[in-house]
């Protein structure tokens, strides 16, 4: 079993202007197996919480750790903490002309596993995976998110996490900008990996939506850099219900 442990974790961003506090004192833990969610208002740093557990130099962590079996990833460079098997799927994912789906999919998986796949395996494997998110083929020629739409780059980033197969798992708002079917698509291709990998998956999402694909185990309410609730999926319902407004005038 593998366990992310967060312990008092501050973060400050870099506005330009100044560096803005954010994270005010995170302390959650993940085990592989679980899927958290974490749910809350603009602003209130999910996505900064995710973006800094991923190494993003443009956040600064002040203080705190992030335990990945014991050891603190927060001191490792972007790539190391990829190979050591976490995994970012981005809010908004970046092109990359130039690369080919296919190209940019096995240097990713040569990156995390030291050695490149055999070839043979690796096509089929990357064909499935394909079929399984309704991808046409010949996606895999085309250079990484250029001209793509929100569906498909969503659809695309699931597909690498299915392909490298990491320890943990940080999906910040995948379900934005998605349509049913691109949802339902992704959402099956989330379970399909919890299913055969048994990782742990920290999902952030604004709205219940998602979580009626994607079940957590796990509830956690976010405001003002701080996890300010948690609790199971019924928490969720609560949410969809009630808003955030008695946590934001807490």
């Amino acid at each position: 079993m593998t366990t992310l442990e967060i312990k008092d974790l501050h973060v400050s961003v870099d506005t330009g202007e100044e560096m803005k506090k954010i994270l005010k004192g995170v302390n959650l833990t993940i085990k592989t197996g679980e899927i958290h969610a974490i749910m809350g208002p603009n602003g209130s740093g999910k996505s900064t919480l995710a973006y800094a557990l991923a190494g993003h130099p443009k956040y600064q962590v002040d203080s705190g750790e992030a335990l990945l079996d014991g050891e603190n990833i927060l001191e490792m460079d972007p790539h190391e903490r990829a190979q050591a098997g976490v995994f970012l799927a981005m809010q908004y994912p970046v092109e990359v002309p130039g690369v080919t789906v296919s190209n940019f999919l096995r240097t990713a998986k040569t990156a995390v596993d030291g050695e490149a796949p055999k070839l043979r395996s690796w096509v089929k494997e990357v064909n499935e995976s394909m079929e399984n998110f309704r991808m046409d083929p010949t996606f895999a020629q085309r250079e990484v998110n250029v001209g793509f739409s929100g569906g498909e780059k969503k659809r695309l980033e699931i597909l690498q996490m299915e392909l490298l197969k990491p320890r943990m798992a940080i999906l910040d708002e995948t379900d934005s900008g998605l349509d049913i079917d691109a949802l339902r698509i992704v959402s099956e291709g989330v379970n399909r990996v919890a299913d055969s990998t048994d990782l742990g998956v920290l999902l952030i999402t604004h709205y219940t939506r998602i979580l009626r694909y994607i079940k957590p185990d796990y509830v956690h309410v976010f405001v003002n850099g701080r996890i300010a609730d948690q609790g199971g999926p019924e928490l969720a319902d609560k949410l969809e219900e009630e808003g955030y407004d008695s946590y934001v005038n807490a």
